[in-house]
């Protein structure tokens, strides 16, 4: 008689996860790769069905029961009565949005090793605000914009993103190459396809989640006090603030957003920043960047554009037009700019900032 292979039995000792069959959607497939961070359910196997008695073997449930109970540990949202959000937002959450309320803080010390504090805290939080909660609005069917307005407001879309967000690709893996193709097969067949189909699914979300989650504790977080120190000292390039200095490149304009929000303003000082420089890197004799600070959640809007003369020209005739020597370029909408020194990259700040 034929053995169970050792290497699959290790895969499948940890506490059962289940989940719903047929169509899926990316919050159960984010919630079921979410869990399987945590040592706990590292080896766990999946179950994908809408049988209650097979459901009731599960140790953890997601998506499917109609029972929210942290304590039973059931994760769905569908019930009438549900209304829970995460704190401080109002979206309702789904699977993904309860897992990680629940789960959240566990997973990104195990990944990330963060002792529990104020940082991990702020990542707890950001990770939600600019991940998770797409999700639970998706599957909850809330738009980012309420239709109405952007009717009222004579708003339409200039092209078609509906297959552009992490959803849809998530949609794309329900469907097989062709329908001929499930000709003859039996149902066990079927649903065995569909489940490996949820399961390339799933791991596509948790890549996508984990570099989320790995790039913002390796490189945002940490420059929060980096740039809580910059902003800090700012008050030395220009007696406004109204320019900020970083050592390296790094990613400045949430905290920065966050510092201006919370930090009081002192008399004489303007409320935000509008420039902000870096080198290009970190060797000695790097040469400068000079980045206009976008307005918040504004896009390609800025506080203050670069001046309009400047903008498109380079090298000597960008030193000519700005009476600045050292200057590499100026883009042409006036976001960034480049200067081959640090005092020519202030320079050029300070008179930007006047201009």
């Amino acid at each position: 008689m034929a053995t169970e292979n050792p290497a699959k039995k290790l895969k499948m000792d940890g506490p059962l996860i289940g989940t719903h069959s047929g169509h899926f959607h990316a919050d159960e497939a984010l919630a079921v790769s979410m869990l399987r961070l945590l040592p706990t359910y590292a080896n766990s196997a999946l179950v994908r069905t809408r049988d209650p008695a097979v459901l009731e073997t599960c140790h953890t449930v997601v998506d499917v029961g109609a029972v929210h109970d942290d304590a039973l540990k059931r994760y769905d949202h569908h019930q009438r009565e549900f209304t829970a959000t995460f704190p401080g937002h109002s979206t309702k959450l789904s699977s993904a949005g309860l897992v990680y309320m629940r789960f959240g803080r566990d997973i990104i010390a195990a990944v990330t090793g963060l002792a529990p504090g104020p940082d991990l805290d702020i990542l707890y939080e950001k990770i939600y605000t600019d991940f998770i909660e797409a999700f639970d609005a998706n599957d909850n069917g809330v738009d980012v914009y309420p239709g109405t307005q952007l009717q009222a407001a004579g708003l339409a879309k200039r092209f078609e993103d509906r297959g552009f967000s992490i959803a849809s690709v998530v949609n794309r893996y329900n469907y097989t190459n062709s329908k001929a193709d499930d000709s003859g097969k039996s149902k066990e067949e079927k649903q065995a396809e569909e489940d490996a189909r949820f399961a390339k699914a799933s791991a596509f979300v948790g890549e996508q989640f984990l570099l989320e989650l790995t790039d913002r504790a390796n490189w945002w977080l940490p420059a929060r006090h980096v740039v809580k120190k910059a902003y800090d000292e700012r008050l030395q390039y220009d007696p406004q603030g109204r320019i900020l200095v970083l050592p390296e490149g790094m990613p400045w304009s949430d905290h920065l957003y966050t510092l201006e929000k919370e930090s009081p303003i002192p008399e004489g000082v303007a409320p935000e920043v509008l420039y902000v420089l870096f080198p290009e890197n970190t060797e000695p004799g790097s040469k400068w960047r000079i980045r206009a600070v976008s307005k918040e959640n504004g896009g390609f809007q800025n506080r203050k554009d670069l001046p309009d003369p400047w903008k498109g020209v380079r090298e000597s005739q960008l030193d000519e037009v700005t009476g600045i020597p050292g200057g590499v370029f100026v883009h042409a909408s006036g976001f960034i700019a480049g200067n081959r020194t640090f005092d020519g990259a202030l320079a050029m700040a300070k008179k930007a900032v006047e201009f």
